[in-house]
């Protein structure tokens, strides 16, 4: 089981995309903070509603690679 969901945010445009690799959910914010929250909000949403299979099912080992571009 996900015990801390990793976040990813990047700059889009104008805004930010929040990730959440582990489980493949995204939300975007004007903001750094405000993606942030808002992808707390989908995740405590999809925490909220989803059936254990589904949440086993989208659960990903996590596996982080970073490099420069």
């Amino acid at each position: 089981m996900l015990r801390s969901p990793t976040a990813v945010i990047e700059r889009e445009g104008d805004g930010y995309v929040a990730t959440c690799p582990e489980l493949d959910i995204a939300s975007q914010g004007d903001t750094v903070e405000e993606a942030r929250s808002n992808l707390t909000e989908a995740l405590t949403l999809f925490f909220e509603t989803a059936a254990a299979p589904e949440i086993d099912r989208r659960s990903r080992p996590r596996a982080l690679f970073a490099h420069d571009s």
